[in-house]
């Protein structure tokens, strides 16, 4: 099972979360929480698999006790949900290591999706979310972009040059096992590996820099 921790200072969100999820045989609500605080301290004591941030509640923000859970339950995989897609919650929440943005117009079955690939260590970004980065991305300059990116990418291996530009295509452990011709347990090593050297915090990040790069367009 898949444990969950919801936090939202609105009551019927969190109801309403709680009956999308436990739709799902696989996903169990362990605890709800009604601010950021109080996120972290449930955070604690349940140990879920997977914490769902709204961004604005009282007593500390969704982005800041996500900087919080990072060091005291590093194993929980953080969702930042909102109803608003502003660019640099978006950025702020994948660079403090959200394993994911959605908007809380997310259908239901996206949402299921979402918690089930933040559990298993792939991140998620909602269509929405997912052109915000983008759209603030195509605002920096273009050539530096590429530069810095290609820059990182040279400490890589040739097979891990290979993982990432598949990680790049939104893959997912399995796709990318599938595409290889090798386990799961070899795709995350090589995951695992790829976002120490980048210095990313997750794949949403390293797949970024791979199209920063151009690694999907043509060769370093």
């Amino acid at each position: 099972m898949i444990r969950v921790l919801v936090a939202d200072d609105e009551p019927l969100i969190r109801a309403g979360i709680r009956m999308i999820l436990t739709s799902a045989d696989d996903i169990d609500v362990v605890a709800e929480a009604a601010d950021g605080r109080q996120a972290v301290d449930l955070a604690r004591a349940h140990r879920p698999d997977v914490v769902l941030l709204d961004i604005q509640m009282p007593e500390m923000d969704g982005l800041t006790a996500l900087g919080e859970l990072r060091h005291s339950v590093p194993t929980a995989h953080a969702l930042i949900l909102t109803t608003f897609g502003e660019r640099e919650n978006v950025l702020r929440a994948l660079g403090t290591g959200g394993a994911g943005f959605l908007l809380k117009d997310t259908a239901p079955t996206e949402l299921i999706q979402a918690v089930r690939a933040a559990a298993s260590g792939d991140a998620f970004l909602s269509p929405a979310a997912a052109r915000h980065v983008v759209d603030t991305i195509a605002t920096s300059p273009a050539s530096q972009r590429r530069e810095e990116a290609r820059r990182r990418l040279k400490t890589l291996t040739e097979r891990e040059l290979d993982v990432l530009t598949l990680l790049a295509e939104g893959l997912s452990n399995a796709g990318l096992g599938s595409r290889l011709h090798t386990s799961e347990a070899t795709v995350k090593t090589y995951v695992s590996r790829i976002l120490a050297k980048l210095e990313c915090e997750n794949r949403v990040q390293a797949a970024l820099l791979a199209r920063d790069a151009g690694l999907d367009a043509q060769p370093l």
